[in-house]
């Protein structure tokens, strides 16, 4: 059942066309993901469909009674509410009854005589259950624990990743029919972005949700819409099956460009013939050429892609940083306890734990901005260091464009040469007039565009990148992730998106709490193998010995000879020493391959492989160590 339609929709920002003539339905239960270029127009729709934005033309049809609840990529509050308060500010009424209920309950356990308090608490109660207030208090304080925020604590004291759970608990206690989110994994850690994979997969009604994490998309959605050069197009499936489309699709696009280019380009040379030609001029031809050029005209083109291209510093020396039982604390607070690595030149390391926990403190240590306070941090030579903050600090809103790249220059030394200003914002792609606007005029993903673009006009052999990927489209994204693959510096990277880290780290640095840090080899899915092995090794350990099989009388038993094994089992016991010696080698082999980060950048598949591979081995040595003791028993 259809919920929501638009038909011939149009919306347009001066004379550029964001929505030309869209049509699009929503049913019931169903899970969108809509995905696209920065800028090209995802927001705004997502707007006109919540009721914020009114469409320049078109119909736009939602159903009797339903509710639709919005939550924007930068959610506002009264920074002054509690957590308890905003969550529960689209319950109406209801809100301020269970407001008051929860504050009355607490001035109640101060001063528990207080006739008139209790009083007016039963009156609050008797209007709650008139209300069916009690079932929307449970739904706040469910995912309030789901979300592990205080509900006492106040906006204003909440990071930006809090804010955001904050703004995505308020939208789900309100029971929507269909929830509209923009932009919701950013700021979230990854932790925070699986809680909430599992309440949208939970969720009845229906969703539609912008976003450029691909994992995301595959993890929720069934699903995707792609709006591009004004036009919505529909792909069933999530990403992984939208790529595959998508591919088909561009390369039917490029074919009928071809031939169309081809045959206006006949008719061009045709109509500039000579004298001759223009006397025997078939009108009906004439009017097909003019036809033509209208439809070229109108024809838009699919966007360029960025061109990225690093300004490589000095290689410097091997070692970046060696850590030797390093330990930081701040007064009491332990951040960093005991941990030992030697980071390499060519190294990327992906540094993975929730927000707050430490990350940032471990960069400025192995940076050299601060001295730990216990252990050794040794670190390399002629460190050139690019850092990428997600915070975007290194901009200012009034400056323009073309001088936050130039400086003052009109030209850049990009890559060993010279660039106009003008020619580089283009790789970035800033057209001339956006590359006149100021910082402040820029969307989120055109600001990380133009950060990208500063950053890479300095040589760098070390790049430290604090949540790059935030508001960046997917093509982008890809783009970025082909370079840092190539570069040959060595690369920290802090990031909540899955994909990226998967197709960018060689290692992983995991904050477990406490202090405790640990390092993995390989991507974000390689850590995550290697806690669920982990986990699998504990349990096994710890799991207590099965009860010995009641034995089975015998009728007549000698003492002290062994129990005779058949002829094919002795061959058996005889072969499993050189059985258990070549799967000990085969796996000490792989264990030495896996040792060489250049695997990880050659051939990352083969990478992964190995260790399927040993995880395998580790299963079977395990088999055949028993097979060996019980056959050996017997003897």
């Amino acid at each position: 059942m259809t919920v929501l339609s638009t038909d011939g929709l149009c919306f347009a920002v001066g004379h550029h066309a964001l929505l030309d003539h869209v049509s699009f339905t929503l049913e019931a239960g169903e899970k969108v993901g809509v995905i696209g270029r920065n800028g090209s127009g995802k927001s705004s729709f997502l707007k006109i469909l919540a009721g914020v934005v009114q469409a320049d033309d078109g119909l736009l049809s939602i159903q009797n009674g339903l509710n639709v609840v919005y939550v924007p990529q930068e959610p506002e509050f009264d920074h002054s509410m509690t957590v308890f308060d905003a969550v529960s500010a689209g319950l109406g009424e209801v809100r301020e009854l269970l407001r008051d209920y929860h504050r009355l309950s607490a001035a109640l356990a101060q001063t528990p005589d207080d006739e008139a308090l209790l009083k007016r608490l039963h009156e609050l109660q008797n209007a709650i259950e008139a209300q069916d207030g009690w079932q929307a208090d449970a739904a706040v304080a469910r995912v309030l624990s789901d979300s592990g925020l205080p509900e006492g604590a106040i906006i204003a004291e909440l990071s930006g990743g809090q804010k955001k759970r904050v703004a995505l608990a308020r939208a789900l206690v309100q029971k929507p029919d269909v929830l509209l989110l923009d932009e919701p994994t950013n700021h979230l850690d990854v932790g925070a972005i699986a809680e909430l994979e599992k309440n949208l997969n939970a969720f009845s009604g229906s969703l539609m949700v912008i976003t450029h994490d691909r994992q995301f998309l595959d993890n929720v959605v069934s699903r995707i819409v792609e709006l591009d050069r004004g036009n919505l197009v529909s792909f069933d499936g999530n990403f992984a099956r939208y790529r595959e489309q998508k591919d088909a699709q561009l390369a039917v696009e490029a074919e009928h460009d071809r031939l169309f280019d081809k045959f206006h380009a006949q008719e061009e040379a045709w109509i500039r013939r000579g004298i001759e030609a223009r006397r025997t001029r078939n009108q009906g031809r004439v009017k097909r050429l003019e036809q033509l050029r209208r439809e070229r005209s109108a024809r838009r083109e699919r966007q360029g892609q960025v061109t990225l291209q690093l300004t490589r510093g000095d290689a410097g020396g091997k070692i970046v940083a060696e850590l030797e039982h390093a330990a930081f604390a701040y007064g009491d607070q332990t951040i960093i306890r005991d941990f030992s690595a030697i980071i390499e030149r060519g190294d990327k390391i992906g540094l993975i734990g929730p927000n707050g926990i430490g990350k940032t403190t471990f960069l400025r240590l192995v940076l050299g901005e601060i001295a730990p306070t216990a252990g050794k941090v040794r670190l390399g030579s002629r460190h050139a260091v690019a850092y990428f903050d997600q915070m975007r600090s290194a901009l200012d809103d009034t400056q323009t464009v073309f001088r936050t790249i130039g400086e003052g220059n009109d030209f850049v030394d990009v890559g060993g040469r010279k660039r106009h200003v003008m020619s580089y914002l283009g790789d970035f792609l800033f057209p001339p007039e956006r590359a006149r606007s100021p910082v402040s005029a820029l969307s989120g993903g055109e600001r990380n565009r133009l950060l990208l673009a500063k950053l890479f006009t300095r040589p760098a052999n070390i790049l430290v990148l604090d949540e790059p990927t935030n508001d960046l489209d997917i093509d982008t994204q890809e783009v970025l992730e082909n370079l840092l693959q190539e570069y040959d510096g060595t690369v920290f990277l802090v990031s909540h998106d899955r994909r990226f880290l998967d197709n960018v780290i060689t290692s992983s640095i995991v904050f477990e709490g406490s202090g405790s840090l640990k390092e993995y080899v390989g991507g974000f899915n390689d850590y995550l193998d290697a806690v669920a092995r982990e986990e699998r090794l504990r349990a096994q350990t710890a799991a207590p010995p099965k009860p010995a099989d009641k034995p089975q009388p015998v009728a007549k038993v000698r003492k002290n000879r062994p129990d005779k094994l058949s002829f094919n089992e002795q061959r058996e016991l005889a072969a499993l020493p050189d059985a258990i010696a070549a799967l000990e080698a085969e796996q000490a082999d792989l264990q030495h391959k896996l040792l060489d980060p250049e695997v990880f950048k050659q051939d990352y598949q083969a990478a992964a492989a190995w260790q399927v591979r040993i995880a395998q081995i580790e299963e079977e040595l395990l088999a055949k160590l028993e097979r060996w003791e019980a056959l050996e028993a017997r003897t």
